[in-house]
């Protein structure tokens, strides 16, 4: 494809006259000139951002009521423990000195919206390609809730990548499953959808973009159920063996295949999974899980 990009590049330079050396000459001024504008312009711009620095992120603020130092002493704090809840190793200088992941924590939601596109609704945000996450200043819950969440997604996304077939209901579910509240209402609320058979079957979970659903309702199930078999998987097989299922993905391995690979033959199968899921969840639910 590169190839193809090459020569049909070429093949319109071949076509357009070269400019003479004075023109050219502007024109590499100009683009000297503009270059330095945007580097004073960038340079302007990140000035204005006060720091505060830890081993794994930099937390970019503006107001000292962002409360950088607890913002920073939460983020390292849920580094250590999701890469250790998702067994997912860290290797020497992993996410430090020049590779740590940055939070930039906006004064206000017009700010925010400014620097992500962001609709307005939102409250916070995870960029894979710039490790960073943007929040707003005095966001409820951050600390506890939206922060882990981010930091799941920068860790897990770190881990398998952008180019491996992860359905999103796994990206969410581990995501969610690091909010200690959300992990509890699974815990609450699934044995009652699976009784009134209001859950997704697995197979329309893997094939559903709950982005696009207006459904409330839906999207509530979705993550619940999200979170429930990412608890499941951990819980009755551990880190390791889930990592391991994720690496596969990773690779470029079928979901079934990835299954039987990480979980064995019992759990190969996208409905030997769905079954076994629910046992676990009615069992989880009454005490028995013998």
């Amino acid at each position: 494809m590169k190839d193809e990009r090459a020569k049909k590049m070429h093949l319109f330079s071949s076509l357009v006259p070269r400019p003479s050396s004075f023109v050219f000459r502007r024109a590499i001024f100009f683009c000297a000139l503009s270059a330095v504008f945007f580097q004073l312009a960038s340079a302007f711009a990140e000035a204005q951002w006060k720091e505060e620095r830890g081993d794994h992120f930099i937390v970019y603020y503006m107001n000292d009521a962002a409360k950088p130092k607890d913002i920073l002493w939460k983020a390292e704090g849920y580094y250590n423990r999701i890469a250790d809840d998702l067994g997912y190793p860290r290797y020497s200088n992993f996410w430090q000195w020049n590779n740590r992941a940055k939070i930039y924590v906006h004064p206000n939601k017009e700010a925010f919206q400014k620097s992500t596109g962001q609709p307005a609704w939102s409250h916070g945000m995870a960029s894979y390609l710039n490790k960073s996450i943007h929040t707003i200043e005095g966001t409820p819950n951050f600390l506890d809730a939206v922060l882990p969440h981010e930091i799941t997604h920068l860790i897990f996304r770190d881990f398998v990548g952008l180019e491996g077939q992860i359905p999103l209901w796994l990206d969410e579910g581990v995501a969610q499953w690091e909010e200690d509240a959300k992990r509890q209402m699974a815990l609450q609320n699934m044995p009652m959808l699976v009784g009134q058979a209001k859950i997704f079957t697995l197979q329309k979970l893997n094939a559903t973009d709950i982005r696009r659903e207006t459904d409330q309702d839906k999207v509530a199930v979705f993550y619940l159920e999200a979170i429930s078999i990412v608890d499941y998987l951990i819980h009755q097989y551990g880190s390791s063996r889930f990592t391991q299922f994720c690496r596969n993905l990773r690779d470029g391995k079928k979901f079934e295949e990835s299954l039987r690979d990480a979980f064995g033959a019992s759990v190969g199968s996208i409905d030997n999974l769905e079954t076994l899921w629910i046992k676990y969840v009615m069992a989880k639910n009454t005490g028995d899980l013998s």
